[in-house]
């Protein structure tokens, strides 16, 4: 089993920038067959997709909302995913969760929530006005 722990939020004024980083552990010779993504939920609202990874394929997804702003990126040796995010707006601002799919060996990518059965604690992502 893999295990996912997220850091890298905090607190930003608007236009400002974070990067968001999701470790993994566990079993992680595995996970070149992984998918690994981002999804966000903000207070009183469902949790959505982010962004999107394939780890051996490097194929990527982004939501409509994100696009030109944030950028998922990997690096092997450490086992980790980032999401870097630019250009931040208030309504960025949302508990952002890493999650991994094992279903890499049959999709590219994936941006629905119920693909993704392993899922990091989340890191709270506030942008103020």
């Amino acid at each position: 089993q893999v295990q996912l722990v997220e850091s890298g939020g905090g607190l930003v004024q608007a236009g400002g920038s974070l990067r968001l980083s999701c470790a993994a552990s566990g079993r992680t010779f595995s996970i070149s067959s992984y998918i690994l993504a981002w999804f966000r939920q903000a207070p009183g609202k469902e949790r959505e997709f982010v962004s999107a990874m394939h780890w051996s394929r490097g194929t990527t997804s982004y939501a409509d909302s994100v696009k030109g702003r944030f950028t998922i990126s990997r690096d092997n040796a450490k086992n980790t995913v980032y999401l870097q995010m630019n250009s931040l707006k208030p309504e960025d601002t949302a508990v952002y969760s890493c999650a991994a799919s094992s279903l890499g060996s049959f999709y590219l990518t994936s941006t629905k929530e119920g693909s993704y059965g392993i899922w990091g604690q989340g890191t709270q992502v506030t942008v103020s006005s």
